[in-house]
């Protein structure tokens, strides 16, 4: 239920009427190539990357800038998700989420750089919990942190590494990003709420 409303709450990546769009299709094509040739250029070349997602959206944000990384440098860049629901530190003050599976290419992360991705950065609670699950599962050389937006509002000392697009928002506003593969909609980017 929303709060004094006694209105049920809408779904948690619903848009409601006075969404807005920030970021279309095309903008977020362009946002991950550009950010698909700056890890590249950073890390001079694939050789040792490995990007893991955050589910959900995440991960096929993750897979796109795989195929796009293959693409510009034509190597295989290993893939997979890393699940940070039971490394969250705010458990007991949100709903009930069913852990999604953490998948970890056979190559390992030991010694290699991570790229964890994730579709919107916000308060670095999410990035923080996935440094600790990070940890389960081996010693990368370097982990970098690739979002498609930084909405700001930090609570931690925690900044990307490779951002689509900066955006202001107020507390009030909820920025929902829309995948294909995962909402079964046209890619978007929208800001909700704030009295907009």
């Amino acid at each position: 239920m929303c709060p004094d409303s006694g209105v049920p709450a809408p779904p948690d990546d619903a848009v409601v009427g006075d969404a807005r769009e920030v970021m279309s299709s095309g903008d977020i094509a362009r946002a991950l190539r550009r950010i698909a040739h700056e890890l590249l250029e950073h890390n001079k070349g694939a050789d040792d990357l490995v990007l893991l997602g955050i589910p959900s959206r995440g991960v096929g944000l993750a897979r796109r800038l795989g195929a796009l990384v293959e693409q510009i440098e034509g190597t295989t860049v290993p893939t997979g998700a890393l699940d940070v629901t039971m490394y969250r530190d705010d458990l007991r003050g949100r709903p009930t989420r069913a852990p999604h599976p953490t998948t970890i290419p056979e190559s390992g992360i030991d010694g290699r750089t991570v790229v964890l991705v994730d579709d919107v950065l916000y308060s670095g609670r999410t990035v923080r919990a996935a440094l600790d699950a990070l940890a389960d599962y081996g010693r990368p050389r370097a982990v970098r942190l690739a979002v498609l937006v930084d909405r700001g509002h930090r609570e931690l000392p925690i900044r990307a590494d490779h951002v689509g697009k900066n955006l202001p928002t107020a507390h009030a506003e909820r920025v929902r990003v829309r995948l294909t593969e995962h909402d079964d909609v046209e890619d978007s980017v929208a800001i909700t709420g704030g009295g907009r």
